[in-house]
């Protein structure tokens, strides 16, 4: 009996090993963007935010059933990050970082992960008029903002 348990553990492990090394580049990616930390340094937050989303995952793996494993390890990224949004208002210099943290999980969710307005609105237990209302003020601050001129010596 304990030895069933011990490779089930063991297949577990190897099966979650997998998918980090196939998605954690993307993930990590992704955490920054909400982090608003920029992609040309380390990113400790997003790191921290990342860690605790695959272990939420790694948690539920047997529950999974067929569930896309990246799919919910981006919703457990997506629910943390609301919680403790409030950690990240300070600039971190990344390009969202001007956002404030709701329309950066927005921003994000909608146009780089591509998930739909319902959806989203759904997964962060908002009305769909609110959701689509910060995207559209997220898009918006951003192309008003030119970049910051160049200091000259």
């Amino acid at each position: 009996m304990g030895e069933r348990r011990w490779a089930r553990e063991r297949r577990r492990a190897r099966e979650f090993e997998l998918f980090v090394a196939g998605a954690a580049g993307r993930l990590l990616h992704l955490a920054a963007l909400l982090t608003g930390e920029p992609a040309t340094q380390p990113a400790p937050a997003a790191e921290e935010l990342l860690i605790r989303a695959l272990a939420r995952t790694y948690a539920a793996w047997d529950r999974l059933h067929g569930e896309d494993p990246y799919e919910r390890t981006r919703r457990e990224l997506a629910a943390h990050f609301a919680h403790t949004g409030r950690r990240h208002r300070r600039p971190r210099g990344g390009l969202l970082c001007r956002l404030t943290p709701n329309e950066r999980l927005v921003l994000v969710l909608r146009h780089h992960e591509g998930i739909a307005e319902e959806q989203t609105a759904a997964q962060l237990g908002l009305p769909a008029e609110r959701v689509h209302e910060l995207c559209r003020h997220a898009v918006a601050a951003l192309r008003s903002r030119r970049p910051a001129p160049a200091s000259t010596p």
